[in-house]
């Protein structure tokens, strides 16, 4: 998922898979296994503290202040979560001399206003490298639209897509679930709330997102819906493996009037179709209904 190993999709619909070049490639890396090992290591906060040279309080509000951004978290049997960090950016992190103010003396102004009011941004921040994470691994406008009404509540999917078979459609191509606890559980319900994008600027990037993305996937097929034969996704090439946008907190502290673009949501109809990829609606459904109406 952090696109050191680059994968492809299973042709069978299973889990994606490691081509024999790219197995190789990684293995002709200088140092391996070592150097991979240590690109993909994780750290909590005390340890990410002391190989940063700071105390876990400071470590923890720079985490909380959106600075430092997560790249997993678990729930423990306390049901508390414990966010994990890559080793590999705490030390670059802390290497950098633009960074110095951060990791010594009084806590910068902006910074300080922000905690003050209770901010704690590292669900959010976390959710941003998460995006990116799905949005690599989609193969189609469909898969990507899912990736992004994933971290959507239902109740913003609904008003973006009206369309109840679209929905149902991006439900069934949503990621795996981070928890395999019970659905109702005190875990999944924890898993649910950092899952869920809940600031508004998230939220209109979110929404944006997914409007654009459904608009491309309708112009490449239509939903499945019943009276129509199902279509096989036809996959195209994986895009690069640079993040995608978004809208950082860093932006959004220090521009808080801006506003992720806005897209008027769509009114869930199918557009016109163009030339030879025309599809029509099945009727027979609406035809037995008009004479049974009349």
């Amino acid at each position: 998922m952090l696109g050191r190993i680059r994968t492809v999709a299973d042709p069978a619909g299973g889990r994606r898979r490691v081509r024999r070049e790219e197995i190789d490639r990684v293995r002709a890396a200088p140092g391996f296994p070592e150097s991979l090992r240590d690109r993909v290591k994780t750290v909590g906060t005390a340890d990410g503290a002391a190989l940063m040279e700071i105390t876990p309080a400071r470590f923890t509000r720079l985490a909380r202040a959106g600075v430092l951004t997560p790249v997993k978290f678990y729930i423990n049997r306390y049901r508390a979560v414990v966010w994990l960090y890559l080793e590999e950016e705490l030390r670059q992190f802390a290497a950098s001399k633009a960074n110095k103010d951060l990791l010594t003396g009084r806590t910068p102004e902006g910074l300080r206003t922000r905690l003050e009011g209770g901010a704690d941004l590292r669900a959010r921040t976390w959710r941003s490298r998460h995006a990116g994470f799905l949005l690599r691994q989609s193969e189609d406008p469909w898969e990507r639209a899912a990736a992004g009404a994933s971290l959507l509540d239902p109740v913003q999917l609904a008003e973006v897509v009206r369309d109840p078979y679209e929905r149902a459609y991006l439900n069934r191509l949503k990621p795996e679930p981070l928890t395999q606890a019970a659905p109702d559980s005190p875990t999944t319900r924890i898993v649910e709330r950092i899952v869920t994008a809940d600031d508004p600027n998230e939220i209109s990037w979110l929404r944006a997102n997914v409007i654009l993305t459904i608009e491309e996937a309708r112009r490449l097929r239509p939903a499945p819906r019943p009276g129509r034969p199902p279509i096989s996704a036809s996959p195209r090439p994986h895009p690069a493996l640079d993040p995608v946008p978004w809208p950082t907190a860093h932006d959004t502290a220090a521009a808080p009037g801006q506003r992720a673009h806005e897209t008027r949501p769509p009114d869930g109809r199918m557009p016109e179709p163009d030339g030879d990829r025309r599809c029509e609606e099945p009727r027979g459904l609406f035809k037995w209904l008009r004479r049974r109406r009349t």
